[in-house]
């Protein structure tokens, strides 16, 4: 398995390690709940190293990445503004779902998810063959501009940020949500991916450990992966290969939002999303029966079957809930039964965000 710079330093703090898409990744220090909530009360931190910043670069950059994303990064106009996107194949389906961050016309960083930055990386590669732009792709994950990326949330996150770093307090304490600041060799985005407030700070490697210890010593609480699973899917926010691949139209995983079908521009996969409108909806599901919901359980509705692409049980809600697609005639309050083994459980579909700023909106 791959390993972060933090590897040793989560063995230090007793991390439970796991394979998680080939990276040795910590699970959690001890307990998986007090975590989440830590990050729903306070402040938490996670290793996102194991994520890939792609510098692009060049004159030909901003034209690479009009026809590469769904999203139209002409909407960025200001130094730092990130966008939310998908990289489709030919068929509509998703390749990777990422973020841009805009410096200017001539420079931007993608991060892109680890288990699929290889196949990112060549599929990039082959679309600037196919039309010789002048682009340069650099992935910062090895040699001397390796970088790692540590995401601090919660409602507490950006004091506790500053404490660490009183450097950075400058330049990102006036950050909106989804923008970034350069500070010294550090790169902070106001980012995440618990539905709380926080930052993703990109920096040197070799400085990782500094940070991440200062970090604890300003009350930040390291967290792993199970935390950082339960924390997305109360924000209703996708995971890659389970409630989108490459299978999957984004407009039936809940990410039409994230493409522009309108503007004259071409991306790769346009043709197909205008060719195969919407087939599902992706909603949320909230079990009203004591069980657990899971991925790819099938769901049952009045207007036809559907299937849960992640479920867990909400420490926030004390409640099982879902992401799923659904048939398109099913409504937000609709009752709908899930196929549990031998049984039929009733659930409640709500809007796919169930937690958000530790607040519950269902």
């Amino acid at each position: 398995m791959q390993k972060t710079v933090l590897n040793d330093c989560h063995r230090r703090s007793g991390a439970r390690m796991v394979d998680f898409g080939g990276w040795e990744m910590p699970l959690h220090y001890g307990s998986q709940i007090e975590e989440h909530h830590a990050v729903r009360r306070d402040a938490g931190m996670f290793d996102v190293s194991h994520m890939c910043a792609v510098d692009i670069e060049g004159d030909d950059a901003a034209a690479f990445l009009r026809r590469l994303i769904a999203n139209n990064i002409d909407k960025l106009k200001v130094s730092g503004k990130a966008l939310y996107s998908a990289m489709l194949n030919e068929d509509g389906g998703v390749i990777d779902d990422l973020i841009v961050y805009f410096f200017d016309d001539r420079n931007y960083r993608m991060v892109i998810n680890a288990g699929t930055a290889e196949k990112d990386l060549a599929w990039m590669g082959a679309r600037l063959d196919d039309r010789q732009l002048a682009v340069t792709l650099t992935a910062r994950r090895q040699g001397a501009g390796a970088l790692a990326m540590i995401a601090v949330q919660g409602p507490n996150a950006r004091q506790k940020v500053w404490d660490a770093l009183p450097g950075c307090r400058a330049a990102c304490e006036p950050l909106k949500p989804f923008f970034a600041a350069v500070s010294g060799e550090l790169l902070i985005a106001r980012t995440g991916y618990t539905g709380e407030d926080g930052y993703e700070i990109a920096l040197p490697a070799d400085q990782a450990d500094g940070l991440w210890q200062a970090l604890a010593a300003a009350g930040v609480r390291p967290c792993g992966l199970g935390a950082r699973d339960t924390l997305r899917l109360e924000a209703g926010m996708n995971l890659y290969g389970q409630d989108m691949d490459e299978t999957v139209s984004p407009l039936d995983a809940g990410l039409a939002w994230t493409v522009d079908l309108l503007a004259p521009r071409d991306f790769v996969g346009k043709t197909a999303l205008l060719a195969k409108p919407r087939r599902h909806q992706f909603l949320g599901l909230v079990l009203r029966d004591r069980g657990v919901l899971r991925a790819h359980q099938r769901v049952i509705s009045s207007h036809g079957d559907g299937e849960i692409t992640s479920g867990s049980f909400s420490p926030t809600m004390q409640q099982a809930i879902a992401l799923a697609r659904l048939p398109l005639a099913v409504a937000i309050g609709d009752s709908v039964e899930v196929a549990i083994r031998d049984k039929l459980l009733a659930a409640r579909v709500v809007k796919p965000c169930f937690v958000r700023n530790g607040n519950i909106l269902v």
